[in-house]
């Protein structure tokens, strides 16, 4: 069965819309603008909570609605409802009509399709019992408390979500995706005397339970919590002043991502609000530094064969060899920008505007064996995994929390570190990278990005990199 066959099962076998008839109404309601779209959204979700060697909490939700917009120049009406009918929606094409009265624009091409699909449309929800899932959870519960005498507390978690929609444009052009999205979070406490610290792992992708349910999966990943919360147990407090700083490969891309990634969302470009703003074609990095957005990766948390807007997902180039060459682009920023869109026009939701989002961000391979890098620190951290951080899109600032990080003094790791933050700025950054390592790895499939209070699933990659001189925050 089709993406459009399952859809049109949702939203119009199932409700009283009619398709021929709401294609007649958002012809009536773009009359005029300079572009727009009719969003269709269904979405069933659960989660699962185990804790403390008990089944703590469990739902199940299923929701659905529609988004209209319509665009007049730099303005947007847009109005949604979990209502699936046509009076909703004709009371909406009421409201949104407002931002182009007596606007007299040309449609906006609709996006050329690819027919492609980079995961499954199977149902997480549906292929795996519950009982199944409950089994895991309580199973890693008992693994990793046999693991190690010092684990006093357990708590694991698993989520998933089946998310169809359908984009609806003027003159009857229709694209629809199917999205599965699953995850597993592990994290345990342990202590030693009057000692506790806490280690945590996680992982997933747009994918059904098969793969979290493997033992080979789930172990490795407890034993990667208790590792990590170990490693907290006996590290002393970090170090403080500006150092050499190796990031370690996969999940520490989160800096990439937001000390650079949204800067170069194509918004903030047009706005002038953005340290990248108007530097296409300059030097942003060091030589070899090359960064791309790809939200076509097969499988990965941020991917998406289309984007919240109907645009195929694409292989986006932002940096090559250093040298800003692209942004980010939605539709109507990339239009008034004189682009073309990138795929990357995301939304939460249906009760949502589309803006220009990262799906995965990844910095490419260098040449350097990463140790080599550190034979080239006298004094500095390692840093492995990062937690929480907070940037300034305008000037680039950013401030960054390692979760795990290391002292290295003459080429050698020492003793773990914690209290440790980066901070600093994120284009100034990017020109100190000295090392870029040959081994790049992809996060474990756990990024949601944060933008103007709307939350979508994102994926990082980067290969280790060695960078001279970041401030490191930290309390020794």
């Amino acid at each position: 069965m089709s993406y459009l066959a399952t859809t049109d099962d949702l939203f119009f076998n199932r409700t009283d819309l009619d398709q021929k008839r709401l294609e007649g109404i958002i012809n009536g309601a773009l009359k005029g603008a300079d572009d727009g779209e009719l969003y269709l959204e269904y979405r069933q979700s659960e989660g699962m909570v185990f804790d403390d060697g008990r089944l703590k909490n469990a739902s199940f939700d299923t929701t659905q609605g529609f988004g209209l917009r319509a665009i007049s120049g730099e303005s947007a009406g847009y109005a949604h409802a979990s209502d699936l009918s046509e009076a909703a929606i004709i009371r909406a094409v009421n409201t949104v009509q407002a931002v182009h009265a007596g606007h007299e624009g040309t449609m906006a091409l609709s996006p050329l399709g690819t027919n492609r699909a980079l995961y499954t449309d199977d149902n997480p929800l549906s292929s795996t019992a519950f009982e199944t899932k409950i089994k895991l959870l309580s199973d890693i519960d008992s693994y990793a408390r046999s693991k190690d005498p010092r684990v006093i507390q357990v708590s694991a978690s698993l989520s998933g979500e089946w998310q169809a929609v359908q984009i609806l444009r003027s003159e009857g052009h229709r694209v629809a995706d199917i999205r599965p999205l699953v995850r597993l979070n592990i994290s345990v406490t342990v202590a030693d005397g009057d000692k506790m610290e806490s280690g945590s792992y996680g992982g997933g992708g747009r994918f059904v339970y098969d793969s979290l349910l493997d033992p080979s999966y789930w172990q490795n990943g407890t034993d990667e919590a208790i590792r990590r919360a170990l490693v907290n147990l006996n590290a002393i407090p970090a170090p403080a002043g500006e150092m050499q700083v190796i990031l370690g490969p996969g999940w520490p891309g989160i800096l990439l991502h937001e000390a650079v990634g949204h800067g170069l969302e194509g918004d903030f470009n047009r706005k002038k609000t953005s340290t990248f703003s108007d530097r296409i074609g300059e030097r942003v990095a060091s030589p070899g530094v090359t960064v791309v957005d790809d939200g076509t990766l097969v499988d990965r948390r941020g991917s998406i064969s289309v984007d919240d807007e109907g645009t195929p997902s694409q292989c986006t180039p932002l940096i090559e060899d250093g040298i800003l060459v692209g942004y980010m682009q939605d539709r109507q920023n990339a239009r008034l920008m004189g682009q073309n869109p990138t795929g990357n026009g995301r939304r939460q939701s249906y009760a949502h505007l589309p803006m220009p989002r990262m799906t995965n961000t990844v910095m490419y391979n260098g040449a350097h064996d990463p140790a080599e890098m550190l034979k080239a620190v006298k004094n500095g951290i390692y840093a492995v995994n990062f937690g929480g951080g907070q940037v300034d899109i305008t000037s680039g600032k950013f401030v960054f929390s390692c979760t795990e990080a290391y002292q290295v003094r003459d080429g050698i790791i020492g003793q773990a570190v914690k209290g440790a933050t980066l901070i600093g700025n994120g284009p100034d950054v990017m020109q100190k990278i000295s090392m870029i390592g040959n081994d790049m790895e992809m996060d474990e499939g756990v990024g949601t990005c944060g933008k103007n209070g709307q939350g979508v699933p994102v994926g990082v990659g980067q290969p280790s990199l060695l960078i001279n001189g970041i401030t490191v925050g930290g309390t020794a």
